[in-house]
């Protein structure tokens, strides 16, 4: 498929969601090779859940899709599925030598630029490319305004606008030991 064609169909999706009452007019698609891999909406309104964004709820799909022995791909496994090892990339801060592949080779189309939570989303899922439809701005003109949380991101913890504290930091360690530990933890 054509990256209009692409797009559009994430503008559908997006005007379903509108439509139907289930949440802002948020569609997008993963493509790998040209198909459509997996299809969301914005589902917020629908589910309750602040965390069903477009491209969240088709990263989950996505990962189902290629995955389709989840949640029980066992270690024997885990290199049949997205979960294969990886080089880190050429000129990589990742202090890791290899990860898990991800959604790598694959890239997502939404109707709008993708808030903070859904470019992290992205990021974790590594994607290869983002392409949108509507900018920031156009966004924030019909009331999603993601400006404050860039700013926020920015400010030392302690100048946030939420409560942000580490506590018992000695009660985290063992889990993060356990991981340590670990002979054959799967980096992700």
């Amino acid at each position: 498929m054509e990256p209009r064609e692409l797009i559009a169909e994430a503008v559908r999706l997006a005007t379903e969601s509108v439509d139907k009452g289930w949440g802002g007019p948020f569609g997008a698609v993963i493509v790998r090779d040209g198909e459509i891999v997996a299809r969301g909406q914005n589902r917020v309104l629908l589910t309750g859940d602040p965390t069903a964004h477009a491209e969240v709820e088709t990263i989950r799909k996505a990962a189902q899709i290629l995955n389709p022995e989840a949640p029980s791909i066992a270690e024997e496994h885990q290199n049949e599925s997205t979960l294969e090892y990886v080089p880190r990339p050429e000129g990589s801060p990742d202090p890791v030598p290899e990860r898990a592949r991800m959604l790598q080779g694959c890239s997502i189309y939404s109707s709008g630029a993708p808030c903070p939570m859904c470019m992290s989303a992205i990021y974790w899922s590594r994607l290869d490319a983002v392409y949108f439809s509507c900018g920031l701005e156009d966004t924030r003109r019909i009331g999603f305004d993601d400006a404050f949380q860039y700013e926020d991101f920015r400010r030392p913890l302690d100048q946030r606008r939420i409560t942000i504290r580490q506590i018992y930091p000695e009660l985290g360690a063992g889990a993060y030991e356990a991981w340590s530990h670990r002979v054959d933890h799967h980096a992700y």
